[in-house]
């Protein structure tokens, strides 16, 4: 019955999510109710002691990252970078690959640090003109920008800023750069894999004549792109690769810096406790954090004349995206936190941990979880909440490096995460004009290929002990 009654509440959070309905409103609704139904007294504790208390501390952790991600990522678009960048990248590699094309746009954007939001609004119009010239069906775009914006770059190669890659530091003690060698080539399966698969899907719709799509049954469909005056592509890429560089050199700098452990007392009436903080646990989130700063301050320097205009009503809009997507992972990190203490998901869990593997076992529950909430850094912040001791003593006793166990966690979060009722996917198809119906078989088979890459890599690691 327990375990049922965990089910029941994962079903329904899917159920609204798939629906549309706010994920901050009915997560705790589906954690509580499933509280009620195991011991009705515990509602309240629970949802101010543990609920509340994990939300709370997620957003302490990760609200600067999403904010300061959004904001950049607003820059880069309201300057005319972004649409600098497609551009040229369209120059280089010829509107005959448009896949090609919109992957590598993608791609570097959210290495960048772009949010994965912003990417999708920032290249679909440019990807709808290049598939249109081509003759390359509009179907095809969401599975093309899936591919890069949501897998390689999001949590596989090395120094990705992106949240996904920062979760685990502060469980394994690691960084943003844990498990290069693995991650490179777990994300050069990714790619490769994905392109073959979209391409194989393109040349079958060219064999049945099958073109872009009748123009008056397509919706949301953006004008053409008719160029203008840009700026410099490597003007316009500075910014991005400040970002990477600067959270190099901070993820060196702040141990060195600060130290293992760093403590101050507060200014205050009294006498107060010290504030301690453990610097290895934060050391990745503080360079994301110093790197997007670099990255929001050379926006302005290098354009500052369209990001003044535009900045006030850009910086709320950015704001308000971070505020949701923060609160949407927070609640459904709280709805995890809640779900961890109730009796049935021990019976879960017990079941992931009969698998003897544990490297395998990370990624199975990492990704299971990841699908179930439909959210990729919500369900690795679930499966790493209530499991990361057991893994670092499974990981420990094998002789696995930490720096694996990170990468595997980061890389299974985008694995099954994009089902149906995963936020990015709603907003992509959204934006796309296109419905589950037309558009999501080729995302799903994404969202395959990037799962079975998390096997590729730990495969790879126990034939050659590459880290």
């Amino acid at each position: 019955m327990s375990l049922l009654i965990v089910l029941a509440a994962l079903s329904f959070l899917m159920l609204v999510a798939y629906r549309g309905y706010s994920v901050i409103l009915f997560a705790p609704i589906a954690a509580l109710g499933a509280v009620l139904l195991t011991d009705p007294s515990l509602v309240a504790p629970m949802f101010t002691g543990l609920f509340m208390d994990k939300m709370v501390g997620f957003l302490k952790l990760y609200f600067p990252v999403f904010v300061l991600g959004a904001v950049f990522g607003k820059l880069i678009e309201i300057s005319g970078f972004s649409k600098a960048i497609v551009a040229a990248t369209i120059r280089v590699v010829g509107p005959q690959r448009a896949m090609l094309a919109i992957v590598l746009v993608c791609a570097l954007l959210t290495y960048g640090g772009v949010s994965l939001f912003v990417v999708v609004f920032a290249v679909y119009p440019f990807g709808a003109e290049l598939f249109r010239q081509g003759g390359i069906p509009k179907r095809l775009l969401p599975g093309t920008i899936a591919l890069g914006a949501f897998t390689f770059t999001m949590d596989a190669l090395p120094g990705t800023p992106q949240i996904q890659n920062i979760i685990p530091t502060a469980f394994f003690g690691t960084n943003g750069w844990a498990a290069p060698v693995l991650g490179t080539l777990g994300g050069a399966f990714i790619l490769c894999v994905g392109l073959i698969y979209l391409n194989w899907r393109r040349r079958a719709a060219e064999r049945t004549g099958e073109g872009y799509g009748e123009a008056d049954a397509l919706r949301n469909e953006p004008a053409p792109f008719e160029g203008g005056r840009l700026a410099h592509p490597l003007v316009a890429v500075l910014p991005l690769l400040l970002v990477g560089v600067s959270n190099i050199a901070f993820t060196l700098l702040i141990p060195q810096l600060y130290g293992p452990t760093h403590s101050f007392v507060p200014s205050v009436v009294g006498d107060p406790a010290p504030v301690v903080q453990q610097v290895p646990q934060l050391t990745a989130i503080w360079a994301v954090q110093g790197a997007l700063l670099v990255g929001i301050l050379s926006v302005i320097a290098f354009a500052w004349r369209p990001v003044l205009a535009s900045f006030a009503e850009g910086s709320r809009t950015a704001i308000a995206g971070a505020l949701l997507a923060s609160m949407n992972t927070a609640s459904e990190y709280g709805f995890g936190a809640v779900i961890a203490a109730l009796p049935g998901f021990l019976v879960v869990a017990n079941a992931l941990g009969a698998i003897p593997d544990p490297l395998v076992n990370e990624a199975i529950t990492v990704t299971a979880l990841a699908g179930i909430t439909g959210s990729a850094s919500g369900g690795m912040s679930i499966a790493l909440g209530a499991m990361a001791e057991t893994f670092i003593a499974n990981a420990q006793a094998a002789g696995i490096p930490m720096e694996v166990l990170h990468r595997v966690a980061s890389m299974a979060s985008g694995g099954m995460d994009t089902l149906p009722h995963n936020g990015a996917v709603i907003t992509l198809l959204a934006v796309t004009g296109l419905t589950h119906r037309q558009a999501y078989k080729d995302i799903f088979a994404i969202t395959l290929i990037k799962t079975a890459a998390v096997f590729f890599i730990i495969a790879l690691f126990y034939l050659t002990g590459w880290v």
